[in-house]
């Protein structure tokens, strides 16, 4: 905010004061938009917003408050001659649907978004304003990473170590939300800033990386265009870096304010409340014809998620990465929840490596921030094979069960279809109350299999080894269903699918938060990675 000066009624024109006032506003003018047109006009020809456009978008109006904006570079040999409005960073505090919140914009259009001396030393002091105050902290991202121009002096770089950036970004996972956005090029300290945020999204053309293709090339060899090294498809579908991609830097703000609306602002605190007109009581009947006949067909899961939670409230987390497991929050009686459910429309809903990290990752986000959890389980266990075995399967599926023995949220099972083996133990422990649809089968292993590998010699020894396996298999079907898990007081009750929304917004008024566990007396356990 800029307040003009009346110097109508002052009777003095030429005072010491005035001449300040002037050379300020023009001082500050040099630094807005309208006064760099030709920087923003080529920001705009790209398809792009400038920075003070992203957090114009983002910021309620009128609540912004810029820290450094007449920050200059240092003034280093290597950078004589060079502007740097703002050093390259707007950074301040301002408000998000009426939520004070703190903002970090990289300025792709001074030196390209490279981050100097002094920007690292505004982003800092915003950091740790936003550490020390509980605000959630929004990095909006675009730029080459550190500055090269500055970081080829032992005596500036080697100080680097002591700024305690990192290490406040650190130490303020699970205190307040971290959202890392990229809006274009995002290789080198984008990343480094993004890896340690909850929530990612990404613009179409953006990418995040180590490095970008250039340093690749000289030091490796590899000809990799930026797409094919960290392209925003790459790292939303196949490495689950990003969470989403979106179409437009318009989307991505948009996104953020999405994200932040199923967040309190900082773990002291737990998620608003919203109204909900949508009776609790009431799920629509065509609830009951999602699940087919046999559990050897697939089904989309999310169709029956959709019937269960507030309606338009399902909000997902990373839809394209490892497909075969929802991670998402939604609202049930206007009430923030997260989900975990399997997804048998992709690979049947089995678990692989993919599917643990997906999900251990959500759990953690979840139980930082009072969300409580509801699983959904239709799975037929962990995936087999060499590729698991590679991909550390055993070790990833141990930091699900890590995590969800953490919690201190409340829990709550569904036991949808299948429930087998150490995959339906791992979804469903930590449970507050665990329920099963008629629909259930819960079992160590796939029957079929099961049959095959306990009684193959059995079988092949059998006057009709066809007939004595189906005679088997029928046996142990009848032993596997819901009721009888019921009986054995393995879940809590046995439901008609009709009646969970209901169920799950009651538990969710019983039960309180779990005390952290005091015992053993350890400073931390070790995660399985």
């Amino acid at each position: 905010m800029t307040s003009k000066t009346d110097r109508s009624n002052s009777g003095i024109e030429s005072g010491k004061i005035y001449r300040l006032l002037d050379e300020l506003s023009i001082k500050k003018g040099y630094l807005l938009d309208e006064q760099r047109s030709e920087a923003i006009k080529k920001q705009h020809r790209k398809g792009k917003l400038s920075a003070r456009e992203r957090i114009n978008l983002l910021i309620d109006e009128g609540t912004f408050i810029e820290l450094g904006m007449l920050v200059q570079h240092e003034g280093m040999e290597m950078m004589r001659g060079k502007d740097t409005p703002a050093d390259g960073i707007v950074a301040g505090i301002g408000e998000v649907d009426g939520r004070t919140v703190a903002v970090i914009a990289n300025d792709p259009t001074v030196l390209g978004g490279s981050i100097g001396k002094m920007g690292m030393e505004k982003q800092q002091r915003v950091v740790k304003t936003a550490k020390e105050s509980g605000f959630p902290l929004v990095f909006l991202m675009e730029g080459g990473g550190h500055r090269i121009q500055e970081g080829l002096d032992s005596r500036e770089f080697a100080r680097e170590i002591n700024l305690t950036l990192f290490q406040d970004l650190s130490l303020m996972s699970g205190w307040v939300p971290l959202i890392g956005a990229i809006f274009g090029d995002g290789f080198a300290g984008p990343a480094n800033f993004a890896s340690l945020c909850d929530f990612i999204p990404i613009v179409k053309d953006g990418t995040i990386g180590i490095a970008g293709p250039k340093l690749v090339k000289s030091a490796l060899g590899e000809d990799l265009s930026k797409e094919e090294l960290g392209g925003a498809t790459f790292q939303t579908k196949e490495t689950g870096m990003a969470d989403l991609i979106v179409d437009s830097d318009e989307d991505c703000i948009s996104e953020i304010k999405k994200y932040l609306s199923y967040f309190p602002s900082n773990a002291n605190q737990s998620p608003q409340r919203v109204a909900s007109e949508q009776p609790v009581n009431e799920v629509d009947q065509a609830i009951l014809s999602v699940l087919p006949d046999s559990l050897y067909r697939v089904y989309d899961m999310s169709k029956v998620l959709n019937y269960i939670f507030d309606k338009d409230s399902m909000y997902e987390m990373k839809p394209q990465y490892a497909k075969n497991i929802i991670t998402a929050f939604a609202r049930i009686n206007g009430k923030t929840i997260g989900i975990v459910a399997n997804q048998p429309f992709y690979k049947g809903g089995i678990m692989d490596a993919a599917a643990c990290t997906k999900a251990s990752r959500f759990v953690s986000l979840c139980d930082a921030f009072n969300i409580p959890l509801i699983t959904f389980i239709d799975v037929a266990g962990f995936m087999p094979g060499r590729r698991s075995e590679t991909e550390g399967l055993v070790r990833k599926a141990g930091k699900l069960q890590f995590e969800f023995a953490q919690i201190t949220v409340p829990k709550i099972s569904v036991v949808v279809r299948k429930g087998y083996g150490f995959a339906y133990i791992v979804l469903g422990s930590q449970s507050n109350y665990t329920v099963a649809w008629p629909t259930a089968e819960i079992c160590a292993m796939g029957i079929e299999g099961a049959v095959e590998v306990a009684y193959h010699k059995e079988i092949s020894q059998a006057e009709n080894p066809v007939q004595r396996k189906q005679d088997l298999i029928k046996k142990f079907q009848s032993q596997t269903g819901a009721m009888r898990g019921g009986e054995g007081f393995g879940v809590d009750d046995v439901i008609n699918p009709l009646d969970t929304r209901f169920l799950i917004a009651k538990s969710l008024e019983r039960f309180p938060e779990k005390l952290p566990k005091q015992f053993p007396p350890r400073k931390h356990g070790i995660s399985p990675i």
